[in-house]
């Protein structure tokens, strides 16, 4: 969706954008229908996959290579791991003028061991000086690039991701629609998760809130909204923990807007963040948000003045949090909504890069 937006609002700039993407995997939600929906020039790359695989990766990095030298793209601007390691590479070998690599999240902890984590830091520092520029979405994803000395400062610019927002800023006309579907009354809360079925979202920890808060009395009901590999294993934990009833899996939905219409609360309880969209989206639609404090989520919650921060290990902290936030009053919930509108409006993002990219061009001699 990110690329989407970005190429889509390059061209209106007067970029010519060509826009490649690997196939997303079997269990997560498809979006590159919007590249048609644009009117993008897109091409998919089966064989382009963020599992490892040796062969389908040569092939994959040959074939962007071809596109690069028959395209000769003054600018390539890669984006997640596998795609940002392959598409470098093939700009290099493609001798393009510009290389621009986003990190989008905090790469480098909670999703592998010790000793894969430092091969991919090894790597992400030679992938650096193959980069003319490093971008990162927040300050925070930056400040773990410099750590892990991944480029020299001078090298790594923060570029805030951006959204179309106006669809969560003007959802509560689409009220009780979420309900009514799950035969919910409006009076009874609704909590709810949004975000890919992966380990590092550790829904665990939120069924086991949900668990808790049972136990203890309350009378409202849980939503998981997401696809992934793990959907049927947190289902059948919801049922081995006497909750099963309570909880809905509603599976990957782009209706996101009708959804936040009808949320209580927004609970995101991850191991590890860049700037999560469902935070920012619950925050344009006044959904009180709760959010373990990782990665880049500090940067835009402020704890208890734009939503609510708590320990990634502490269940009885988060229920604590999600009860508060139920009461959440209009002076946070304006605060919230006031900073995702300013700090990560899609135009204002579309406008930088394009800044950003005419700087790049202009020290390299281009006439823009």
């Amino acid at each position: 969706m990110h690329v989407a937006h970005l190429s889509s609002g390059l061209m209106q700039k007067g970029f010519e954008t060509t826009l490649v993407s690997g196939r997303q995997a079997d269990t997560e939600g498809d979006m590159t229908d919007l590249a048609e929906e644009y009117g993008l020039r897109f091409h998919l790359y089966n064989n382009l996959g963020a599992r490892l695989s040796p062969l389908n990766d040569l092939y994959a990095c040959s074939r962007l290579w071809r596109l690069m030298r028959l395209t000769s793209p003054s600018i390539v601007h890669t984006h997640t791991a596998k795609a940002g390691a392959l598409g470098r590479i093939a700009a290099k070998l493609a001798k393009v003028p510009i290389i621009v690599h986003t990190f989008h999240g905090h790469v480098f902890s909670g999703y592998w061991g010790s000793g894969i984590s430092k091969i991919i830091i090894l790597v992400e520092r030679i992938l650096a000086r193959a980069s003319t520029v490093i971008l990162t979405v927040s300050e925070s994803v930056r400040n773990e690039l410099l750590q892990n000395n991944i480029a020299p400062p001078e090298k790594i610019y923060v570029l805030p991701l951006g959204l179309d927002l106006n669809i969560y800023k003007n959802c509560s006309a689409k009220t009780g629609q979420f309900r009514r579907e799950l035969g919910i009354e409006k009076n009874v809360p609704l909590i709810g998760n949004v975000g890919r079925l992966v380990p590092i979202k550790n829904h665990r920890h939120f069924l086991m809130a949900a668990h808790l808060m049972v136990q203890s009395g309350f009378d409202g009901r849980f939503v998981i909204v997401g696809s992934g590999q793990l959907a049927s294993e947190l289902q059948k934990l919801s049922i081995e923990i006497g909750i099963g009833d309570l909880v809905i899996f509603t599976g990957w939905r782009r209706d996101l807007d009708r959804i936040y219409a009808d949320l209580d609360v927004l609970v995101n309880t991850s191991i590890n963040e860049g700037t999560p969209y469902a935070i920012i989206e619950a925050m344009a639609a006044r959904v009180p948000v709760v959010a373990t404090s990782v990665g880049g989520v500090p940067d835009i919650i402020n704890s208890e003045m734009t939503g609510y921060l708590v320990g990634g290990d502490d269940v009885n902290s988060l229920v604590d949090a999600i009860y508060c936030a139920l009461k959440t009053s209009d002076v946070i919930l304006d605060a919230a909504q006031s900073h995702v509108l300013e700090h990560h409006d899609l135009e204002r993002m579309i406008n930088r890069t394009a800044t950003f990219y005419n700087q790049l061009l202009k020290e390299r001699g281009y006439v823009v």
